[in-house]
């Protein structure tokens, strides 16, 4: 089993600007479709969210996903200078206790060298193995 890690600034869209966050994108190869996001203010973890990899590396490129979470890219112009590539993550969560709604940007690039580390560990379409053939060679060794 193996996991990775990486730690993002995420910029959260509020109502008196853009908050700054901490963000740490985790996988593990054994949920190989899943990434999973814990977004920090300080020391409390504000909320924790999974998301398919596959839908993430999309989003970058391509408006992706609805209901719960949606992706798409984003250039940010801070400044009306050189744009920044960002990722998008609209989220709202319904529940019987509560709902709510959030609107994050992720830099692209570092979410990319992220996602490349996931490849590194399990490439893309290659997520769902014959376990037989693999219990197969684990064993022959």
């Amino acid at each position: 089993m193996s996991c990775v890690s990486a730690l993002i600034v995420v910029r959260l869209d509020a109502a008196t600007g853009h908050v700054p966050l901490l963000a740490r994108f985790s996988y593990d190869s054994a949920d190989p479709c899943a990434v999973q996001a814990v977004f920090f203010d300080g020391p409390r973890i504000l909320a924790r969210w999974h998301f398919d990899r596959q839908m993430l590396a999309e989003g970058l490129h391509r408006p992706v996903g609805g209901g719960e979470v949606a992706f798409r890219p984003h250039k940010f112009r801070p400044h009306k200078g050189p744009g920044v590539d960002e990722l998008r993550v609209d989220l709202r969560r319904r529940s019987a206790e509560r709902q709510g709604k959030a609107v994050l940007f992720v830099d692209a690039r570092a979410l990319m060298g992220f996602l490349e580390q996931t490849y590194a560990v399990i490439g893309g379409g290659e997520e769902f193995r014959d376990l037989d053939r693999l219990l197969h060679e684990f064993l022959a060794r």
